[in-house]
């Protein structure tokens, strides 16, 4: 008996057919063992700057001191209520007293741990300008040389924290933040160092000392304010934000409910995709 092609193509299409099916069904199962395996499942951030301190209270620029005021605690309360019904595992938290203590505050709503990562401290001010009210001439002149002004990305005016040292950080803490076990955690930190974290994940390795200015002279960050990040693991491999989703920026506590039950509520119009 002989066969010709016309016999034997149909069956070739029909492996090949086989085979694609076959090859798709394993991928699937690869991906969802990966995803178990390395916890590769989308995270949420409910990152939020401390409550009001009594140094910002008194416009006074701080260290790492700095206990809350009673709005500051009022504040903390309020937002660790408000997102007490979305399954918040761990809170991760600057060392800083007032971010501790926003963090402690949240966790009587909350119920989960508490971890302290050095990663999300304040950025380091000149030691010239700590403990000045932020009017003071010399004050401003500082400010205007080292945060608010134009400068190069390695400029320096004494032992700050320069833009170099906090991009660096902020490389590491998405980095870090990314590869954590948990799928939704509360992230407490401050006014600087949360401007820079969100302008990395915005322009990654192409940021500059100006970017950075110009979106944080136009964002400030609210005390007790909620800003809502989603990292996406499958879409680090062809985003331009590796991932990151930005979804609402520093929203006040009257907005807080909205946001987090529904990002697309229209109280919650900022949102940079990834």
């Amino acid at each position: 008996m002989t066969f010709g092609v016309d016999d034997i193509l149909p069956v070739l299409m029909f492996s090949a057919h086989n085979l694609l099916y076959f090859w798709c069904a394993l991928m699937a199962v690869l991906l969802l063992y990966l995803s178990v395996r390395f916890k590769l499942q989308q995270k949420y951030f409910y990152i939020v700057r401390h409550g009001e301190t009594l140094l910002n209270k008194e416009h006074i620029k701080q260290g790492q001191e700095g206990s809350l005021s009673e709005k500051g605690k009022m504040q903390a309360l309020q937002v660790g209520k408000a997102l007490v019904d979305h399954h918040i595992q761990k809170i991760y938290t600057s060392p800083y007293e007032r971010a501790l203590e926003t963090a402690h505050l949240m966790q009587e709503s909350l119920g989960c741990p508490i971890q302290t990562l050095d990663l999300l401290r304040e950025r380091k001010n000149a030691s010239e300008v700590l403990g000045k009210k932020t009017d003071d001439p010399e004050v401003i002149q500082i400010s205007g040389l080292t945060a608010y002004g134009y400068h190069e990305d390695t400029y320096r005016y004494s032992d700050e924290e320069n833009f170099v040292d906090l991009f660096e950080r902020a490389r590491d803490c998405a980095r870090f933040l990314s590869r954590i076990p948990e799928n939704k955690v509360v992230v407490v930190t401050h006014h600087a160092f949360l401007q820079m974290f969100l302008s990395y994940l915005l322009y990654r390795d192409t940021l500059h000392a100006e970017d950075y200015v110009k979106l944080s002279f136009y964002n400030p960050a609210e005390n007790a304010g909620i800003t809502l990040c989603v990292y996406h693991p499958w879409h680090g491999i062809y985003s331009k934000t590796k991932g990151w989703e930005i979804i609402t920026y520093s929203q006040p506590l009257e907005f807080t409910r909205a946001i987090v039950t529904d990002p697309t509520s229209e109280k919650a119009p900022v949102r940079a995709d990834s």
